[in-house]
């Protein structure tokens, strides 16, 4: 009995230490994280040129309405960010006395993660209330944002189908890393991605 009493202290204290090494960090307090939605928006953004360099079979100046569809909750922003290069190209973009209309068509839209992982995954004990936190030697989260979509263009008010884009397309990424438990730093091509829990903003 006495020898069981100390094991379980040991184990105790071992699983402390453990613990004391860790760091736990909520992931989102929203419905994705500043992060997706940047992977998201960009993504968006650089698909469209910047220069309007595609044959388009709509005169500058004409007033243009805009609808979208697509299988996605987040295809609002789309129309939003095609709103504002179309603006910028010289189109008047309104549902009143438009001469055009675009069907924005979202073929895809969202993030993937992958990961990759060396270490000790997190264990939760049954007999003992004791438990371990995840232990990395090698941990590498790669997440990507990806946006494809094209436009459908009519005519009004007769709805005479016009023409079809080539698609738009890009992808973002963001690769957080952590080594030897205590190391983490990540590579990304988003502008100004959050900062979280980084050593030398913990340090200020």
């Amino acid at each position: 009995m006495k020898k069981t009493m100390v094991l379980l202290f040991l184990s105790m204290i071992f699983g402390g230490l453990l613990s004391a090494c860790s760091s736990t960090q909520k992931i989102t307090n929203s419905a994705r994280t500043a992060t997706e939605q940047l992977l998201i928006t960009e993504a968006v953004s650089r698909s469209l040129p910047l220069q309007r360099d595609i044959s388009f079979p709509i005169p500058r100046g004409a007033t243009v309405k805009l609808d979208v569809a697509g299988l996605t909750a987040d295809k609002d922003i789309v129309k939003a960010i095609v709103a504002g290069w179309l603006g910028l190209h010289g189109y008047i973009v309104q549902d009143d006395n438009a001469s055009h209309r675009i069907s924005i068509v979202v073929d895809s839209l969202g993030t993937e993660l992958s990961t990759t992982f060396f270490g000790m995954p997190p264990i939760q004990a049954s007999l003992i209330p004791v438990s371990v936190p995840e232990l990395s030697l090698f941990k590498a989260e790669n997440q990507s944002g990806y946006a494809r979509f094209h436009f459908d263009t009519f005519e009004l008010p007769s709805g005479r189908f016009l023409a079809t884009s080539s698609p738009f397309l890009a992808n973002t990424f963001y690769n957080a890393y952590t080594v030897l438990l205590l190391f983490t730093f990540s590579k990304t091509d988003l502008n100004s991605p959050p900062q979280v829990g980084k050593l030398d903003k913990l340090i200020k």
